[in-house]
Parts: C-alpha cells; sequence; structure tokens
C-alpha cells in the first residue's frame, strides 16, 4: 500500500484471519486498493482513503445523499463478499473509520482473542438469507381448509336453515381475517422449527417497514431470518426448503431465499469506534 497522505483515514471492513490470500483483492471504496494489515493469526482488510470527506461532519451530510452513500455500500459489500468466499470474515459495520496505522494495530492487539473466537465461529458455515412473504387475498381463499375451527364453522352454516346460514357465513366471514393472522404465525414457527435443524446458528430479524408499493407487488413480509449453514447441512436444508415452498407456496406464501453471504448476522459489532474524531 502506498505511503498514506498525512490527512488520510483507514477505513476497515472487516477482520480475517491473517494467511488470508492478498494476491486477488479487490478493489475498495473509491476505488482504492485494499490491504491486510496484520497482526499475529487476524488480519484487517483496509484502505486508505482520502481523510476530508471522511470527517465526522462530513459522513453526516453525505450519508443521507443516496447517490454519494450507495455506490460506497457496494464496494463495502464487495470486499467482504470477497473475504466471505475465500474463508472466514468478522464484518465491521461502513465507516468503521481509524486515524492510522497505528490505531488499527492497536484495535487488532487489543480485540485479538475475542475477534479469533468469532472468526472460528463463523469460520463453520455460509450465511443464508430467508424472507418470507404473505398474500392475504390467496390465504383467504385457503384458510377455512386449513384451519379445523373454520371447517367445522363452515359444515354448519351448510346444515343451517337459509336465515341461520346467512348469519354463519356472516361470522364466519369475519373470523377469516383474524385466522389468517393465527395461522401465519403457526405456519411460520412451522417453517423456522424445520429449517433450524440444518443451521448452526439462527437469527429472527425484525420485519422492515415496507413501502406500499412494495407490499401491493409481494405481499406482507411475515419472516426475516438468517441461518448459519455448514456445507455437509446444506443439502438437507435445501431439500427441506424446497418441500416448504410446495407445501405452503399454493396457499399464498412466498420464498425468497438468497445467499451465501458474508455472516452479517452472525457476528457481534465489536468495532464502531470512529477514533478520527
Amino acid at each position: 500500500m502506498p505511503a498514506p497522505a498525512s490527512n488520510a483515514i483507514w477505513y476497515v471492513y472487516g477482520i480475517v484471519p491473517s494467511e488470508m490470500p492478498a494476491t486477488t483483492l479487490p478493489v475498495g471504496l473509491d476505488d482504492t486498493g485494499v490491504a491486510l494489515e496484520r497482526h499475529e493469526s487476524i488480519a484487517a482488510l483496509v484502505s486508505v482513503l482520502e481523510g476530508k470527506q471522511y470527517a465526522p461532519a462530513a459522513l453526516e451530510t453525505n450519508s443521507g445523499d443516496v447517490e454519494w452513500l450507495s455506490p460506497r455500500a457496494v464496494a463495502h459489500d464487495r470486499v467482504l463478499t470477497w473475504a466471505s468466499d475465500h474463508g472466514a470474515v468478522v464484518p465491521l459495520p461502513m465507516f468503521s473509520l481509524f486515524s492510522g496505522r497505528e490505531a488499527v494495530r492497536s484495535m487488532l492487539s487489543e480485540r485479538s482473542a475475542q475477534l479469533t473466537s468469532t472468526l472460528a465461529s463463523v469460520a463453520k458455515g455460509r450465511e443464508y438469507a430467508l424472507r418470507v412473504y404473505r398474500i392475504d387475498a390467496e390465504l383467504l381463499g385457503a384458510v377455512t381448509s386449513l384451519s379445523p375451527r373454520l371447517s367445522e364453522m363452515a359444515k354448519t352454516a351448510e346444515a343451517a336453515s337459509p336465515g341461520q346460514r346467512y348469519l354463519l357465513e356472516r361470522k364466519l366471514e369475519g373470523e377469516k381475517k383474524s385466522e389468517v393472522r393465527s395461522l401465519s404465525q403457526r405456519i411460520v414457527d412451522e417453517i423456522m422449527v424445520e429449517l433450524t435443524t440444518h443451521a448452526l446458528r439462527v437469527v429472527r430479524s425484525p420485519i422492515p417497514r415496507a413501502a406500499d408499493a412494495e407490499a401491493a407487488t409481494r405481499g406482507t413480509m411475515v419472516l426475516n431470518a438468517a441461518f448459519l449453514v455448514a456445507p455437509h447441512q446444506f443439502e438437507a436444508l435445501q431439500r427441506t426448503l424446497t418441500s416448504l415452498v410446495a407445501r405452503h407456496g399454493p396457499h399464498g406464501f412466498r420464498f425468497d431465499f438468497t445467499g451465501p453471504w458474508p455472516p452479517y448476522h452472525f457476528v457481534n459489532e465489536p468495532l464502531t469506534t470512529n477514533d478520527s474524531k
């Protein structure tokens, strides 16, 4: 790495084993090179950036600008994806900034035991993400057949006199919406139980708030989860997921399974420090 300018800032993407190959490192933020700053058995993936635009005040302003932020987010993920494809990595949040080489080395030294342990943990598998969406119109059409309680109500309505049937059918329609929610939760729990048996670790994240247009297109998100999966578990997880899609897809559930990703959900965030302030 060339000698940094006096106003340079050191950007750390993540932590990897020190033996990580450095010959094919990708390009980082602002089209800068990426290098390994090694300390014993661990190393930081770093770029040296021009410090002015990454000063706290500039970051506060620029981080709200999608055109400025987007290419940097892509570059950050590109470096971490490369690292994940080549071995274990502890991803750091965007804009983990340090004042120079000595600050990075000090961090590696102080947190060596924790980072080494985390690397060993995430080295056992790869991260995969699953989001499940519910199409209410489709599930409403199937909910009576899926719910023993509503099935019984429907049978009672069919056998009733015309006047009673009308009232019972009105009640049945009212019960469908609440039953959709409880049935949806039961199916989500079933999905998690079956897939968790094929994962080393699982994290369920909050459901992000979707724009109206996305909700109309994809449905209501009911599950947002990440799975750390060992190589020998992956085929079994795929088979189980295929079975779940076949079972619940016809009733209004859509599955979005992606990966592998860097293990964003399975590491602590030990480095949120911006010591350049």
